[in-house]
């Protein structure tokens, strides 16, 4: 923003909710920290939405003046630098409208109109020469200067552009990566994970500071765990959806990448051969100049270099620029540390209570998907379950317990556990939820509140008789996919008749429908189908056309197409389960592969075998085995330890998938910037296969392709 321009400050300052230190006393941290905060409309700093505290918190730390413009009001949140930027207008400034502390000049082009653009366009906007009065505290007129600023939007959670941050610097010689410092700090304030934080942080030091190879390394225990990217690295968009190839260290790496991380003791050699004694290959061989900066936290330890295949001399002015980088990642890597922490705590108890395996049965194929809210932290209450009931038919089920705690997973983890005993008993669908709903009453009123939410949906389908009936609860209708003879595939839902949730006196009445070879029912929650400010109309509109337009009614793959089909994120969690009625059976084989560095040729070998043995085309055999074989290796790489390849054949398609038992976890619904830290990637996968996607399981994850065989 406009104003008197000062000297740019390099301490960093604390944290809103943290004591301020005696250092702290005067700044502008300061006053944030004491500022009432509660009277603004960025409300109390408890109350702020993560992407918001994010971002108070990349200002606070930077050494670079920066601002945040959070609201419709434009409010003003600013750091020590900033502070020293506007002169006489701090404190007063602070928490209140950009337009009331710089109405002087708030009608300029230059001023209120670029900023109200970035807001409401969410369009980035880099003002390369600004001449504003520099203030020398004393007497004789102000000096002119040339001054660099960048605006970028900021959104929170949801996604929605709630705010503007401003960085500014009095220098013209680095006014492309001071832009692209604003933009690193807005997209770094998006991340969940550490995988999140690499690829932001590998993607801008190659791009801002023009490197030849850039690394990150964080502590990993007693380890190390380290991900590079190099220039003219082939992107693979399709590569995002896979985490980035980290490369394990021992503890007492000589590599300085670690050693700096290990010591905190930044590096910078401009001409040498800094990595000619611990290169892993011909990139790390050509390295004459490389910078290695620390990362500044409490919580984690790690570092990030840039290196140049030619000597490179390092300025003051890029120095603070790493460092200032560097400050920032450290900032965004504590907070994704601990994000992991709490949601692989999270994800585990809601992936224990759900079956670990469904069932195996020669004419239906089951497939299920859970997919956590756009939080990610906390274990929800949805749930699904598929078993075989004593009179050989299925039982499946898809229920949803409101609430996102510990608390609706366990009441969660009791309804299922209640329908299924309730179901080998009795198995009419009628029957097992009056059966439920007696319980969620009883849980009710042993909690002291009549405010249990539990819906439920279930069936049972008879493969030999060609039906399903089906009861529910409160719940959304199902959805089945029909294959004439002749003509398009159609989706229509069941009509169930409707009933109360459960524990309000539930009565429900059974509908019996048709289930012929080639249907395909999809069971869902309603986070499949309900967005914010949309009609729940057109969000089951959406899915019927993606289920109908799916390429086959294989259940994995329409598990997929249904958790996508209606765009825009959710804040609720997302559970599909979906059974096909096979028009014949399906072969199937699997096999176990052993983390060690010849497994992906084995596999080649015996898929090869397997497929020529089922008379599989030759074309479809070499997809899929050069898809196998690129998804075994990326398994074996980022879970390290041993992997299951499983394939079922049936007269439609070849499904083939490979799970591994690592613990990294997943987060589907976070925003980043595409990046790849491998070749081809998953390029392959998409460019050979009709069809993939990735699941998380109850152990690890798991990643699929799928093949049409060809007709005629």
């Amino acid at each position: 923003m406009p104003g008197t321009v000062g000297r740019v400050p390099s301490p960093s300052a604390p944290t809103p909710g943290a004591p301020a230190g005696p250092d702290a006393t005067g700044s502008a941290a300061a006053a944030v920290l004491a500022h009432p905060w509660a009277d603004t409309p960025l409300g109390a700093p408890e109350g702020w939405d993560p992407a918001v505290r994010a971002v108070v918190d990349l200002v606070l730390a930077s050494p670079v003046p920066m601002a945040l413009l959070y609201g419709e009001d434009l409010v003003l949140l600013y750091n020590d630098g900033y502070a020293e930027l506007i002169g006489e207008r701090h404190p007063a400034a602070l928490g209140r409208p950009a337009a009331e502390v710089f109405a002087d000049i708030w009608h300029d082009p230059a001023a209120g109109d670029v900023v109200t653009r970035v807001y409401r366009r969410g369009e980035p906007y880099l003002e390369r020469e600004a001449v504003l009065p520099v203030d020398r505290h004393g007497p004789g007129p102000a000096e002119p200067a040339v001054f660099t600023r960048g605006y970028s939007p900021v959104r929170d959670s949801a996604g929605r552009i709630i705010g503007v941050l401003t960085v500014a610097a009095q220098t013209t010689q680095v006014t492309q990566q001071l832009q692209s410092l604003s933009d690193f700090a807005a997209a770094l304030s998006g991340t969940l994970t550490l995988d999140d934080v690499a690829r932001v942080t590998l993607r801008y030091c190659l791009h801002s500071f023009d490197g030849d190879r850039v690394s990150f390394v964080v502590d990993e225990g007693s380890a190390w765990r380290m991900v590079r990217r190099v220039r003219g690295e082939l992107l693979d968009e399709a590569d995002e959806r896979l985490p980035p190839l980290w490369r394990r260290m021992p503890s007492d790496s000589t590599i300085p990448i670690v050693v700096t991380a290990r010591s905190g003791v930044p590096s910078f050699v401009a001409d040498g051969q800094p990595l000619r004694d611990t290169a892993a290959d011909r990139h790390d061989q050509k390295v004459r100049a490389l910078a290695s900066l620390p990362l500044r936290s409490t919580v984690i330890r790690g570092a990030l270099t840039v290196g140049y295949q030619a000597a490179h001399p390092w300025s003051p002015a890029e120095r603070a620029l790493l460092a200032a980088s560097a400050e920032l990642v450290g900032q965004a890597a504590e907070r994704a540390r601990r994000f992991e922490t709490q949601h692989g705590t999270a994800q585990l108890l809601q992936r224990s209570m759900l079956p670990e395996q469904l069932p195996d049965l020669p004419r239906l194929r089951i497939a299920a998907r859970y997919e956590p809210g756009v939080d990610g932290n906390a274990a929800g209450g949805d749930f699904y379950d598929a078993f075989v009931l004593p009179t050989g038919a299925l039982g499946v089920v898809l229920g949803d317990v409101a609430g996102h705690d510990v608390q609706a997973a366990a009441r969660m983890g009791q309804v299922r556990a209640a329908l299924r005993a309730l179901a080998l008993s009795d198995p009419r669908p009628d029957a097992v939820l009056g059966g439920l709903d007696r319980l969620v009453a009883s849980l009710g009123t042993e909690g002291g509140t009549h405010e249990l939410f539990v819906t439920v949906v279930f069936g049972v389908i008879e493969a030999d008789r060609e039906r399903i009936t089906l009861a529910s609860a409160g719940h959304p209708a199902p959805l089945i996919r029909r294959c004439p003879a002749e003509g398009e595939p159609v989706a229509e839902y069941v009509e169930v008749p409707p009933g109360p949730p459960l524990g309000l006196g539930c009565h429900p009445r059974t509908v019996t429908v048709p289930f012929r070879p080639g249907d395909t029912l999809l069971l869902f929650s309603d986070g499949v189908v309900e967005r914010r400010w949309q009609d729940l109309g057109a969000g089951l509109a959406g899915l019927g056309a993606a289920v109908a337009a799916a390429s086959s009614g294989d259940p994995r793959a329409l598990c997929a197409v249904a958790s996508a089909a209606v765009p825009g994120a959710t804040e609720d969690d997302v559970a599909v389960l979906a059974v096909e009625h096979a028009v014949k059976p399906s072969r199937s084989a699997s096999m176990e592969v052993p983390a060690e560095p010849t497994a992906p040729s084995r596999v080649r070998h015996w898929l090869t075998a397997q497929l020529t043995d089922w008379q599989v085309p030759e074309a479809v055999v070499g997809a899929a085995v050069l898809c196998t074989s690129e998804l075994t290796t990326n398994a074996l790489l980022h879970a390290g330890t041993a992997a299951r390849v499983e394939i079922d054949l049936s007269a439609e398609r070849l499904l083939v998938s490979v799970a591994d038992s690592g613990t990294r976890g997943q987060v589907t619904r976070t925003q980043t910037d595409t990046l790849s830290s491998r070749g081809r990637g998953l390029g392959l996968i998409e460019e050979l296969s009709d069809a993939w996607g990735t699941d998380p399981t109850v152990r690890g994850s798991t990643v699929w392709f799928e093949i049409l065989i060809p007709t005629g």
